[in-house]
């Protein structure tokens, strides 16, 4: 498959080699076509990878992955342009977080509207499912490294046919079907954003990011 990764960091670093490694075609978009961090995401996978702009990853990719900082996320799928959004997965793995004032960060957007939300607003004709955001990236792709990969992550989405590709690809990532927890509808995204700041906290407090919760009852 075809897929788009937005975002140079860590996860998307992360998500774009996974994803080549289970043998997807893989294009890492970003603000300018000559971004470093892209061209070296391409170098390392040996000219296998593509990198382009916003624009230029959304048409290519079937599916797209927003792995964007999340203050800039809906300006990055502005700049990737609605005739190439329009009908498509966006898998929203992004955290709306202000860094302006130091650690901690605060959240840009929480308690009545989520980041999730807002991307589903702003781009009516794609169908936004939320997911892999309250995980180290690390965690993300390989969630056997802790407690036999025995752990929960969570989506919520409005659409049901996209929650379950979704759910497909977080299978394909080592996630194991009964610890993939459906949240219900894009609103549902509120709750796992505002988890953040509990997580940062966690992380703080042990320095390592390999951690994560499991839902018992």
């Amino acid at each position: 498959m075809k897929i788009a990764v937005f975002g140079t960091g860590n996860v998307g670093d992360t998500i774009g080699s996974k994803l080549i490694e289970l043998g997807h075609a893989v294009m890492m978009g970003s603000r300018t076509a000559d971004n470093e961090k892209s061209i070296a995401f391409v170098a390392k996978h040996n000219g296998i990878a593509h990198s382009g702009t916003y624009a230029d990853a959304a048409a290519f990719g079937e599916i797209i992955f927003n792995c964007t900082a999340g203050v800039g996320s809906i300006e990055a799928l502005k700049m990737a342009g609605e005739q190439y959004l329009n009908g498509k997965v966006i898998i929203d793995l992004a955290n709306s977080l202000d860094f302006s004032k130091g650690m901690p960060p605060t959240l840009t957007i929480a308690n009545t509207t989520s980041l999730g939300e807002e991307i589903q607003k702003a781009f009516p004709q794609t169908k936004v499912v939320k997911a892999l955001n309250t995980t180290w990236c690390g965690l993300m792709v390989n969630p056997a490294m802790i407690n036999g990969g025995d752990h929960n992550t969570f989506i919520c989405g409005n659409d049901e046919e996209a929650k379950e590709k979704v759910k497909d690809f977080l299978k394909a990532f080592g996630w194991l079907g009964k610890n993939i927890l459906d949240l219900g509808d894009i609103t549902k995204a509120r709750g796992p954003e505002m988890y953040l700041p509990l997580w940062l906290s966690i992380y703080g407090a042990t320095q390592n990011g390999a951690f994560n919760i499991k839902i018992v009852s």
